[in-house]
């Protein structure tokens, strides 16, 4: 058995091709498409984050009304970028919204990728330490978002409150008991996948790592996976890990699949360059009918090593058609594979 999960941009764009044409459009039907995933079966809802962008960009007021119109569904990010997160903030909401969910929150996070604007988050009043890069900053923010979500008292209560305190040191509310456990990390090498491990997060591998062997995506990918592994068993962290992959996965069932996805000529890895001189890979598409569609994946090393599947959906073509993308996955490729 395998999860299997959607993950939206969330993109919209005011043309006349798009079935998502405003910033309120895209909230209200990733609501719809999460409570349609939740009727088909799918395990998760998840959604990217990026700001300065016709995209999601503030996760957990959408979050929250997931969590409020559904019941069973995993809600989750892929990812937020903690370059632009207060802690403390991200704390309070990510408790709310948790609770509002009955405990299904799932948060990805990570020092995010290349933005919109020049180091978007000194716009949010972000800087790096003195020797500090901005992804170290991201990292540092992301340790103290989990020190903050054990829910240990830190903070001197006022000896004069405006409303009776408990005994000792307080901490931030409202408090999610086991929302800890549910942060993962966003890793594109493997190195920040063993540090994840370390730190006792669950690991996000997305269609994008960087390009430290030369091998095929997914070969790099299902060795992230194992490195990642192997460091939290040598941590000595008692529960199980969770890993997640992502991909692009369209089974060609109607003319409205072949014309969208039948001749996209992406079914190689491809090469590019972030952040100046990283070298990336990036995952290829798998776009065939469903029985071809069964044979490649079964090839696909990194998606055999996780535990859940996070489907990216081209969320411009409306609720409807990327209901029928989740359902064509779930009923002729998921039960060849023993995914379902």
């Amino acid at each position: 058995m395998k999860k299997i999960g959607f993950l939206s941009f969330g993109h919209w764009t005011p043309s006349p091709q798009s079935e998502t044409q405003s910033a309120t459009d895209a909230l209200l039907q990733s609501i719809d498409l999460a409570v349609e995933a939740e009727r088909l079966g799918m395990d998760g809802a998840y959604f990217r984050v990026h700001h300065f962008a016709r995209q999601l960009a503030s996760p957990f007021p959408l979050l929250a009304a997931i969590g409020a119109r559904t019941r069973r569904i995993e809600i989750g990010t892929a990812v937020i970028d903690m370059r632009y997160e207060n802690p403390g903030y991200m704390a309070e909401d990510a408790g709310a919204a948790d609770l509002i969910a009955g405990g299904r929150l799932q948060l990805g996070i990570s020092r995010g990728s290349p933005e919109q604007v020049i180091d978007g988050w000194r716009y949010f009043g972000y800087r790096p330490a003195e020797g500090e890069s901005n992804a170290e900053m991201g990292r540092r923010h992301a340790v103290e978002l989990l020190d903050l979500l054990k829910g240990q008292g830190f903070a001197q209560p006022n000896p004069r409150p405006m409303f009776p305190n408990p005994p000792g040191l307080l901490r931030l509310e409202p408090y999610s008991a086991g929302l800890r456990d549910r942060i993962w990390w966003g890793a594109a090498s493997s190195a920040t996948a063993t540090w994840a491990a370390k730190l006792g997060m669950n690991l996000q591998s997305s269609t994008l790592k960087f390009d430290e062997s030369g091998e095929p995506f997914h070969i790099q990918q299902a060795a992230q996976i194992r490195a990642f592994r192997e460091a939290w068993k040598e941590a000595g962290h008692l529960r199980t890990p969770r890993v997640s992959v992502s991909r692009s996965i369209f089974a060609l069932i109607d003319d409205r699949d072949f014309a969208y996805f039948g001749r996209r000529g992406e079914d190689e890895d491809q090469i590019g360059y972030i952040d100046g001189p990283t070298r990336a890979i990036f995952g290829r598409t798998y776009a065939a009918e469903p029985d071809v569609l069964i044979e490649q994946l079964r090839k696909d090393e990194a998606i055999a090593e996780a535990d859940t599947l996070l489907l990216t959906i081209p969320n411009q073509l409306g609720v409807a058609y990327n209901a029928h993308v989740m359902e064509a996955i779930l009923t002729t490729v998921a039960p060849a594979l023993g995914w379902r």
